[in-house]
């Protein structure tokens, strides 16, 4: 998969599904942005600090993140490095059964954590970020991209420009487009991605239908949660994504869940004891034809024979199958999601840098240098 920069002619035609796959709604954007500035972002996101507003540019509308190199480090869906160097040690957990393996790959990410602070990274604006993990891309072509640049560049003289969320499945044109802007294309994860279009129920499917059918825990609809329900499903997104995989990730309160919800940027569903607490949760991002999964917690405390993460994931696939989206899955439980007509593709991060300083243009471009030649092949080999 190429990383690099240089001039990339687009397509001369693109299907209808890709032009129109990510939408982000004016009214979407809206609701999200007074939401960040209405409320104190601690009170929503616990562990990040950033500023929200509006961007518009070319006739498109996004939400628009700055965040300062003094508030590192930050929760690393604003912070690139808590992101490649706090969350990427973390990640090293997986090898904890070849601990030479581990301790090789701890002492990469140390020699490397001079050049990500030397990349300045952290000082940035950051473009369509929904402060998910995963945030879609609208298509852009290269005259749109110019245009974010320029303006960008002309705004925040000081920081760096980034788009989080790119992939080769989903991106392809908008990745060229950015390419021939001078942007460079950061190695992140690899992510799984599941199109209704062309892939058959597996066996592991049926039996997740089947579990859900015979589950004695009630099904809880979008319109079913009620105020005591969130606080709840914080709870539960904090057992999973917080205690049972890192502190990292970000710590989603229960007035996040309960403002996005009321809002209509995000739709719940869940299961529950009879007449009882929700036992596990998942909240549904769509945006155009593109639907994200923002947020899964379960009852960790019960026994992994419930099956929760697998109605959770299996409620997911059902809503993208029965409206025809393009589901992107994020990262994580790889082996899970291939069983379950996933494909996996590298993510990317797209980086502008070249109206900075030459210290740190130089630095982003070892960066992706290195994370092409290096951290590539290591996602594809662990399926990080």
């Amino acid at each position: 998969m190429p990383v690099g920069s240089g001039a990339v002619n687009q397509p001369a035609a693109l299907p209808r599904e890709q032009l129109d796959r990510v939408e982000n709604s004016p009214h979407d954007v809206d609701a999200f942005v007074r939401l960040f500035n209405e409320v104190p972002v601690r009170d929503l996101v616990r562990n990040l600090t950033v500023a929200v507003e509006t961007f518009e540019s070319a006739d498109r509308c996004f939400p628009l993140t700055l965040n300062d190199r003094s508030e590192a480090p930050n929760c690393y869906i604003c912070c690139p490095s808590s992101a490649y160097i706090d969350y990427a040690i973390d990640e090293t957990r997986n090898f904890v059964s070849s601990p030479l393996l581990q301790k090789a790959i701890r002492m990469l990410i140390g020699l490397c954590a001079p050049l990500v602070r030397a990349s300045g990274l952290d000082h940035q604006v950051q473009v369509n970020n929904w402060l998910y993990s995963t945030n879609p891309v609208p298509l852009l072509d290269r005259k749109t991209v110019a245009a974010i640049r320029d303006d960008l560049t002309a705004r925040f003289p000081d920081r760096a420009i980034v788009i989080r969320s790119l992939n080769e499945i989903a991106d392809p044109s908008t990745i060229a487009a950015l390419k021939a802007e001078r942007f460079r294309l950061l190695a992140a994860r690899q992510i799984y991605i599941f199109t209704e279009r062309g892939s058959a129920m597996t066996n592991d499917m049926k039996r997740d239908r089947k579990r859900l059918r015979m589950t004695p825990f009630e099904t809880v609809g979008d319109a079913d949660f009620s105020e005591a329900d969130y606080a709840r499903c914080e709870a539960l997104y904090r057992m999973l994504y917080l205690d049972k995989y890192t502190p990292l990730n970000p710590h989603y309160t229960a007035r996040y869940i309960s403002e996005m919800h009321r809002r209509g940027i995000l739709q719940l569903a869940g299961l529950r004891r009879p007449g009882g607490d929700l036992v596990a949760v998942t909240a549904l991002s769509k945006n155009g034809r593109t639907l994200t999964q923002p947020i899964v917690g379960y009852d960790t405390g019960l026994p992994v024979s419930e099956g929760l993460y697998r109605m959770m994931m299996a409620l997911a696939q059902d809503h993208a199958m029965a409206h025809g989206l393009f589901f992107n899955m994020s990262a994580g439980a790889a082996a899970f999601k291939r069983l379950r007509g996933a494909v996996a593709t590298v993510e990317y991060n797209a980086v502008y840098a070249g109206h900075l300083p030459r210290r740190q243009r130089v630095a982003v471009r070892i960066m992706e240098f290195v994370l092409a030649r290096i951290g590539i092949p290591l996602l594809r080999r662990f399926e990080l």
